[in-house]
């Protein structure tokens, strides 16, 4: 898209300053030109066109990597977004339109405000239809992403400009309001680019499939559809799912942001089910309750595989009639139509054996072989269906045979992260009356896990809490090559998904790290470079 702008840039552009510099509004002494010229026109201004476009779309796409832009598309039913949007929408297209009409009359006045008028009536209509297709996110997206990209190099280059007129590189009849529209120009186009995307990706219903480059008529006609048509319940589904992965795992939200498309739409749903689903059974009031939440997933399991989805009415009564409402679009956009039942079925076996330490078997966790079934059932289930996502979403082909074995391997890293996970949380789990360290570890170090309630910093637990990181690392070490092995557009995201969680366990593995909450953190910075480095490894 970057390289596509720079293209436009330059073409819309020469024959409007080869205009200025004919009508001398734009002037070039003779001594300061180095090079050919191209109607009259400088290699240098040609080259500050593309340099310009490239500078200004970098800030816009380091501003916005992270942006999860579904979230800030509105349908008409959200009747006071849509009404308020609407009303912005026509206040800058009269606001805009009234803008060329003065530009108009500047020009035709042929005063000292014609240079003033020249700048709006070219770029006025290119702003106006940018305007009016991507109203949306202009008027939604965080400042971060529209206005800093936007004034930062308009200062820089004003500061510039006002060096270059005082050395006399280049001169000029008025003031060089110039950045400042054609910088509008580049940040409302890459907006409208991103909006066109977040349209095709988020609305399956209206764009059963999306290439990997989108061609230019594919993102106008997904501009031009109506927000009438929107499936507003799934904004909002997306709008909750981001923001309990905002609250509940800083590592996953910020690897998040690396992946694409709808592969990312389908993680971050994947996630907000399981999240869901946990919070339902570690949340109910009695061990009779959350028997009864494990039962009524199973059904939805049991009713959205008998169904292949032919039926989603019935999937839908169901959730409405059955689950909380601040649980049920989680349930519902859940994308089984592609996922494996066995891993989900997997997932809920797991989460029966949290239910077990409210029970009268006391601590669950008895050796390391249950550990492991716990961890592959909780986590390593997880591990496979993201991954199953990964292929599904990806253009490239691999052999069955290749593929499911990098699947089972993406279950055993899940197994590894889940260690560090436990080995992370045995102070928070202790609150909750759970131990997860094999009761025979415990019994070896002279401990029951009645101790571990008691001391969860006990020196003896400490050092099991390095046992378990041992573990850990040793299958995250058999495990990893795999990565290297998934489809090219999820390598890079999901390494920094691996290596986000590793590293809690490398600062576990530190003398002296601190806790927050009674839980050992990594530092933004540092979460951020190993995010940085994971993507630059290919």
């Amino acid at each position: 898209m970057e390289l596509t702008l720079r293209q436009i840039a330059v073409v819309s552009t020469i024959p409007w300053d080869s205009y200025l510099i004919h009508r001398r509004i734009w002037t070039y002494p003779a001594d300061v030109i180095v090079g050919p010229s191209l109607l009259h026109i400088p290699a240098e201004e040609v080259f500050f066109f593309i340099i310009q476009t490239y500078n200004t779309s970098l800030l816009y796409i380091f501003a916005s990597k992270a942006t999860f832009h579904p979230i800030y598309l509105r349908g008409e039913k959200l009747l006071h977004d849509g009404r308020r949007l609407r009303k912005w929408r026509n206040a800058g297209v009269g606001i805009l339109g009234a803008a060329i009409l003065l530009g108009a009359w500047l020009i035709r006045d042929n005063g000292r405000g014609v240079y003033l008028g020249l700048i709006i009536v070219w770029a006025g209509p290119f702003i106006l239809m940018l305007w009016s297709l991507a109203y949306q996110l202009i008027l939604n997206l965080p400042l971060s992403n529209t206005l800093l990209p936007i004034v930062a190099p308009t200062l820089y280059l004003w500061i510039v400009d006002t060096l270059a007129l005082r050395r006399g590189t280049w001169t000029l009849s008025t003031e060089a309001i110039f950045f400042l529209l054609t910088n509008v120009l580049i940040v409302f186009g890459l907006v409208a680019f991103d909006n066109a995307l977040a349209i095709l990706n988020t609305f399956p219903t209206l764009f059963s499939s999306v290439p990997s480059l989108p061609t230019p008529d594919l993102l106008v006609r997904a501009l031009l559809v109506s927000p009438e048509r929107y499936d507003y319940q799934r904004i909002v589904g997306l709008q909750e799912a981001l923001q309990r992965l905002r609250k509940k795992s800083r590592s996953f939200y910020l690897a998040s942001g690396c992946f694409q498309g709808r592969l990312r739409i389908d993680l971050i749903l994947l996630y907000s089910f399981c999240r869901v689903a946990d919070d339902l059974i570690d949340n109910a009031p009695s061990c009779a309750k959350a028997e009864h939440w494990i039962l009524k997933l199973s059904e939805y399991l049991d009713i959205c595989y008998a169904q292949k989805l032919e039926k989603p009415e019935s999937r839908d009564d169901f959730v409405r009639s059955t689950f909380p409402a601040k649980a049920q679009l989680a349930l519902l956009l859940l994308p089984t139509a592609y996922l494996s039942p066995t891993p989900l079925y997997d997932l809920i076996k797991g989460f029966e054996i949290d239910l077990d330490f409210g029970s009268g078997d006391g601590f669950p966790i008895v050796d390391e072989q249950t550990l492991q079934t716990y961890g592959s059932r909780v986590a390593g289930t997880v591990a496979e269906l993201c991954i199953e996502l990964a292929f599904y979403h990806s253009e490239e082909r691999i052999l069955d045979e290749q593929k499911w074995e990098i699947i089972r391997a993406g279950g055993r890293m899940g197994i590894a992260l889940q260690y560090i996970n436990i080995a992370r949380d045995i102070a928070v789990d202790a609150k909750m009356k759970r131990v997860y360290l094999p009761t025979s570890w415990l019994k070896a170090k002279g401990l029951s896990p009645e101790d571990v309630l008691k001391d969860p910093l006990n020196t003896q637990v400490e050092v099991l809490r390095q046992r378990l990181l041992d573990k850990a690392m040793d299958i995250y070490g058999d495990a990893r090559g795999a990565i290297e092995l998934l489809p090219a557009g999820s390598r890079g995201p999901m390494r920094v998904t691996v290596e986000s969680y590793v590293e809690i366990g490398r600062v576990l593995r530190e003398s002296g790290y601190k806790l927050k909450a009674g839980r050992a953190t990594v530092p933004k910075l540092r979460r951020l470079s190993v995010a940085w480095t994971s993507l630059l490894r290919g």
